[in-house]
Parts: C-alpha cells; sequence; structure tokens
C-alpha cells in the first residue's frame, strides 16, 4: 500500500516576491507493507516496524494525471498545520500569526481532487499560539507536533480512514500567499501591534517596506516600545502625524508613529544596513540641520505604493512600443 504525504510547512512566496518561479514542496510517504529500499536496510535496527520511508519528489509543473493516479490507487494525506477549515491555502502558520490567532494546530486530512485543504478530517490537534511568537519559532512547535501526529494516524490508518470526518462549513478562513505588497507598512491605517505582528509573520522572510525622502528603505528589526520612552517629553510635547521619525538616545531606537502609537526600529537598509544612530546621524540629524523649519510631513516614512498588476503590464506594453519604434 502506498500513501503519498503532501508537505505544507514552508512559506511559499509568489513570484515577485520570491525573484523567480516559486518551489513547490511534496513529500510522499512511500512503501508500506511494500520492498525495503537500501535506507530502510540501514536502519532496520532503528526502526522494524511500520516499513516504510520517505521519499522527497515533486516539481513545479507536477504532473495532473499522476496525482489523480496515485490518489485513484491509494489515496493521499495532507498534513496542514492549521486547524482547518480555519486558514485554508498555502500560508496558513503566517495568516495565523498575521491575525493575531491565540490557538492553532495542526490537521491530518485526506486530500480530494482538484482542491486541496477541503477533505475528510483524520486528525486534529490544537496548541496555544505562543505570545509574540514569530511564524518560523511556530513552524517548529507545529512541526513536531504534525510529525507525531501523521505517524499515529499511519499506525492506526485503517482505523484513521473510517473515523475521518467532514470539514465544517463554518469558520472557513483562507491563507493566501504573500507579496512583495504585503510587506509595505501602511502608517496611517496600521496599529502598532498590526505593524509589530506583520513583522513577525513574515519577517524572516522579507523585511518590511516604507518610503524615506523618495528612496525605498527596509525596516529590519522592529521593537515595542516601553512604556518610560513614551513618556519621554519630546515625544509627549510634539505633534505628530503617522510615519514620524525620532530618534531616542537613550535606548538608541527610532520612533515611528503609527495609527496608534509608536514602533521602535533598530536597524535599517538603504544602500546598506544602518543602526538606528547610523541613520539618526547620516540622514535624520542632516535632514533638520539643513531645514530646521521642515514641515512634520516631509520629514517621515511613507507608505511604499507598489504598482498593480495592471500598471504593469501597461507599462511592459509601453515599453515594448517604444522599443519596436
Amino acid at each position: 500500500m502506498r500513501v503519498p504525504v503532501r508537505r505544507c510547512w514552508g512559506p511559499r512566496l509568489s513570484r515577485s516576491l520570491a525573484g523567480g518561479r516559486p518551489r513547490y514542496q511534496w513529500r510522499a510517504l512511500v512503501g508500506i507493507n511494500g520492498a525495503p529500499g537500501p535506507e530502510d536496510v540501514r536502519d532496520a535496527q532503528v526502526r522494524k516496524k511500520p516499513p516504510w520511508r520517505v521519499l522527497f519528489f515533486g516539481t513545479d509543473q507536477f504532473a495532473r494525471e499522476t496525482l489523480r493516479a496515485l490518489h485513484a490507487a491509494s489515496g493521499m494525506l495532507n498534513v496542514h498545520p492549521s486547524c482547518l477549515p480555519r486558514w485554508r491555502g498555502p500560508a496558513p502558520i503566517i495568516h495565523t500569526v498575521l491575525h493575531g490567532d491565540a490557538v492553532t494546530g495542526v490537521t491530518v486530512m485526506q486530500i480530494r481532487p482538484k482542491r486541496f485543504d477541503v477533505g475528510p478530517i483524520l486528525k486534529q490537534e490544537t496548541v496555544p499560539v505562543p505570545p509574540k511568537a514569530t511564524s518560523k519559532e511556530l513552524e517548529v512547535v507545529l512541526s513536531r507536533l504534525g510529525a507525531d501526529m501523521l505517524i499515529s494516524v499511519l499506525k492506526n490508518l485503517p482505523e484513521s480512514l473510517s473515523n475521518g470526518r467532514q470539514q465544517p462549513t463554518e469558520g472557513v478562513t483562507y491563507a493566501p500567499k504573500i507579496s512583495s505588497a504585503t510587506s509595505c507598512i501602511k502608517w496611517e491605517e496600521q496599529t502598532s501591534e498590526q505593524i509589530l505582528r506583520l513583522y513577525r509573520a513574515i519577517g524572516n522572510i522579507t523585511p518590511l517596506q516604507t518610503v524615506w525622502m523618495g528612496k525605498t528603505i527596509k525596516l529590519l528589526d522592529l521593537v515595542e516600545v516601553n512604556n518610560s520612552v513614551l513618556e519621554d517629553p519630546k515625544l509627549t510635547g510634539q505633534t505628530v502625524i503617522p510615519g514620524s521619525v525620532v530618534y531616542h538616545k537613550q535606548s538608541q531606537v527610532l520612533l515611528v508613529y503609527c495609527k496608534d502609537g509608536w514602533i521602535g526600529v533598530q536597524s535599517v537598509m538603504l544602500k546598506k544596513t544602518l543602526t538606528a544612530a547610523d541613520f539618526h546621524n547620516g540622514y535624520l540629524h542632516q535632514w533638520h540641520q539643513k531645514d530646521s523649519s521642515a514641515e512634520a510631513h516631509q520629514c517621515r516614512f511613507q507608505t511604499l505604493r507598489l504598482p498593480t498588476k495592471k500598471q504593469k503590464k501597461k507599462e511592459l506594453l509601453l515599453c515594448n512600443s517604444t522599443l519596436s519604434s
């Protein structure tokens, strides 16, 4: 008997963010009650039962006919890092952190033809989301849980299959792939908590982005701001607007105002990586020195507006027509 298993742990990026064609990862558990391979012989003393082994296979254009044949022959299982039907789709862990879920989990389910993450649930367990956990840290927790759950299901596969239950129709949410636009901070719209959650969700994949004086700048290390810092007269004694940047010398942090309060930034990247002190000395301080009467809306971070797919297509057509003329 052969039971392919789909893997759904790592983040999946859109083409615009990854800089190329995304690589989809698949894993298959094969050889259940089948002939042992070379690795089975080597590991015979470690695991005698069940005699299964793990193979990796797959391409970007994984053959649909092959999937149909495998499903018809034995069925496929999916280990999904969320409590389905919440966060169906390719980026469940990212969206769990991004939306501040207090509880998550892992679901072992059967795959249905043409659509993923909708099949019967064979096993499901929940775990609390650690406070302020990043998506990378949460992935470690869920991957260990998912491995144990998968082994448990495979040890009692006939019983697990017979006891499968349909997913509820209520509580369905989707976790689409993130794009480069996801990393653009909207200072006027997002609260400090939302921006920090965004950083914990995708900061290990791509830096958050904003605009400084017409140039794109990446924010590398975001932190919460202590109450003692917020009580500084320099912050309480002035009018600020979203995106306003103040350097706090005592904590050596750039303080940036959001929709409802401040966040801290410890380092940024322009042409190279700069600490908050470097950015203050090289850019922020110099700007104030050149124009001490500068209005607040000039000396601040602003939202980066990336072109839409329609705009990109229009620009490409215009470029091609210019080259051909």
